[in-house]
């Protein structure tokens, strides 16, 4: 059996370079620390400082001396790398499949969306993380009358928690809130191809909009658990794809199996705040 074209590293290469333009969730988080794990259980030790005081100085006391130097106090979280998702099927023989036009290229493409609804769900779930801080205590129910003051309240909320207001906002919803909010945004600018790409389908007040099937939920479903957040609130990273053709014991075929490794972790706490909302 020859495996000439299908190379495992092309695949996964390939995957790794899709994931990007199809995943909505991961554009939008912290991806610096990617480069420092590459196997399943390595953790990632993500360093903060705290702000330094200010002291402001008049015309009556600019000659004294100045403050003594203060220790800035530092933070420390540990990401562990340990999520994985996994593919694992019968393709039947490679080399006679590869025939057939289009086949490897839609099989790819397939495995690619699924993976990354695997991760993108991940990193959504970080909204129901106890480090989350929520605007509203209790679910709200959302309609189109009340649904922008939700917006706007959230996104004050950020401001108070010293979110400069340069700072560009992410706001990733499900197709039901979409709806109440379509006919209310401003649309984005989009390539020559006028395609809007990663889930993007508006701007509010400075905030970008996405919409995805990957929001977290509660209730049964009933409860949507929808972000508002700067890039630098979520930090992600997925260091490794394996993919590798093999010949099953049991089939007169060829099959496919390979994972991914990933991880996310609310990191800048105050860069995000969650909207608990119901519809009904």
């Amino acid at each position: 059996m020859s495996y000439t074209n299908f190379i495992p590293t092309v695949w996964a290469e390939t995957i790794n370079r899709e994931l990007e333009r199809v995943q909505v969730f991961a554009e939008d988080c912290n991806r610096e620390y990617e480069g420092q794990v590459k196997e399943k259980g390595d953790s990632v030790k993500i360093l903060g400082v705290g702000k330094p005081t200010i002291h402001v100085k008049n015309e009556k006391n600019r000659n004294d001396d100045i403050p003594s130097a203060e220790e800035i106090e530092t933070t420390s979280i540990h990401m562990p790398i340990n999520q994985l998702a996994i593919f694992n099927y019968y393709v039947g023989d490679i080399d006679k499949k590869q025939a057939v036009k289009g086949l490897m290229g839609a099989l790819r493409a397939e495995t690619t969306e699924g993976l990354g609804n695997a991760q993108d769900k991940h990193i959504a779930s970080m909204a129901l993380e106890k480090e989350a801080i929520n605007y509203n205590a209790s679910v709200t129910k959302v309609e189109a009358a009340n649904v922008l003051a939700q917006i706007d309240g959230a996104q004050q909320k950020l401001w108070e928690q010293d979110v400069s207001q340069n700072t560009e906002l992410v706001l990733t919803v499900p197709p039901r809130f979409y709806m109440l909010l379509r006919g209310k945004l401003t649309a984005l600018d989009t390539d020559n191809t006028g395609r809007i790409t990663n889930g993007k389908v508006g701007r509010y007040g400075g905030i970008v909009v996405k919409m995805s099937n990957n929001v977290a939920t509660s209730g049964s479903g009933a409860n949507d658990h929808i972000m508002l957040r700067t890039r630098r609130a979520i930090a992600f990273a997925r260091p490794m794809i394996h993919i590798e053709p093999y010949r099953p014991e049991k089939k007169f075929g060829d099959a496919i199996k390979g994972f991914v490794l990933y991880q996310s972790k609310i990191v800048r706490p105050k860069e995000m705040i969650v909207l608990n909302v119901k519809y009904s």
